[in-house]
C-alpha cells in the first residue's frame, strides 16, 4: 500500500480543528491527549492525520508550507455523498474535474488546503507514452471506509530544486504545469505529491513555531523499498536521518518527509 500514510498539521487552536475534521469532514477521533489528536477514516484505527496544538505559534503566511491535504475516497458515489453533506453543512467548497479525478476544495478554520476527491478508472486517464499523465481543470457536474490521504501539495520555493530532490529519492516526475507547479509519484499514479510555487519562487521557509505542516509520512511496500530510498538518499548526500524504520528528510522548502514500510 504505497502512498502517504500519515500528515501532522500545527494548529492553534486543537478542539475546533478536532471538531471540524470529525464533524465536517467525518473523520473518527481516536484519542487526543497532551495537545495532540490522532484521526482515521471510518472503520479503521490507524490515523491519517495528527493535529498538534502549538502555543503561542505565529501564522505562516507567504512561508512554504501546505497548499492542501488531498483525501481519496473509493467510489464515485462516495464523492457524490461527501459533496451533498458539505452542502447541507454550508461549507463553502470548490468542485473541479480533473481528467484523472474528480474534486472537492476547500479549508479548514485554520485555513489549510483540503481536496476531496475520486479516481477515475485508469483506463480514462491520459497517459502520454513518455509515462506523463495529463490532468486538466474543468467543472465538475464522511470520510468513508477505505479512504485514504492520496496525495499532499507543497508550496515551494524552487521547483528545480524539489524536482531534483524527489528524483534523487526515487520518485518520478508525472507533470510539469507550465514552469508554476511539477507533479511526482511513485510507480503509476497521476502524483502522491504535488508541489507549486503559484505563491511566489523563493518563499520563506516555514518555521517550526508557525502553524501548518510539520511533516508527512510515505509508505513504502517493503523494509527492501525503504534500504533503496536510503541507498539514494546516501548516493545524493542527503542529510537524513534514519531510527526505528523510519528514514527522515528535509526537503529544499523545509518540509519534513518521512519513509516507513
Amino acid at each position: 500500500n504505497i502512498g502517504i500514510q500519515q500528515v501532522t498539521l500545527k494548529v492553534a487552536d486543537l478542539d475546533k480543528m478536532v471538531n471540524f475534521y470529525t464533524k465536517t469532514i467525518g473523520l473518527k477521533l481516536l484519542k487526543q491527549g497532551e495537545g495532540r489528536a490522532w484521526l482515521a477514516p471510518q472503520g479503521t484505527n490507524d490515523a491519517i492525520l495528527v493535529l498538534k496544538e502549538l502555543t503561542a505559534g505565529e501564522e505562516n503566511q507567504g512561508t512554504t508550507g501546505l497548499y492542501h491535504i488531498a483525501f481519496l475516497l473509493p467510489t464515485r458515489k462516495d464523492l457524490g455523498n461527501m459533496l451533498l453533506w458539505l452542502l447541507q453543512e454550508n461549507v463553502q467548497i470548490g468542485v473541479a474535474d480533473h481528467g484523472y479525478s474528480e474534486a472537492l476544495y476547500l479549508s479548514d478554520p485554520e485555513n489549510n488546503g483540503i481536496e476531496i476527491y475520486w479516481d477515475k478508472p485508469e483506463e480514462v486517464w491520459d497517459i502520454r507514452p513518455n509515462g506523463e499523465i495529463i490532468g486538466v481543470t474543468e467543472e465538475l457536474d464522511g470520510i468513508s471506509e477505505g479512504s485514504k490521504i492520496g496525495h499532499i501539495h507543497l508550496k515551494v520555493a524552487d521547483l528545480d530544486a524539489t524536482e531534483t530532490f524527489y528524483k534523487n529519492l526515487g520518485f518520478g516526475l508525472k507533470s510539469n504545469f507550465g514552469q508554476q507547479a511539477k507533479f511526482f509519484a511513485a510507480g503509476q499514479y497521476h502524483h502522491h505529491i504535488g508541489t507549486n510555487t503559484w505563491s511566489g519562487k523563493q518563499l520563506p521557509t516555514i518555521q517550526e513555531n508557525q502553524f501548518g505542516l510539520e511533516n508527512y509520512t510515505f509508505r513504502l511496500p517493503t523494509a527492501a523499498d525503504l534500504e533503496i530510498v536510503q541507498a539514494n538518499a546516501e548516493e545524493a548526500k542527503l542529510h537524513f536521518i534514519a531510527k526505528d524504520h523510519l528514514l527522515a528528510l528535509e526537503d529544499p522548502s523545509g518540509m519534513i518527509i518521512q519513509f516507513t514500510y
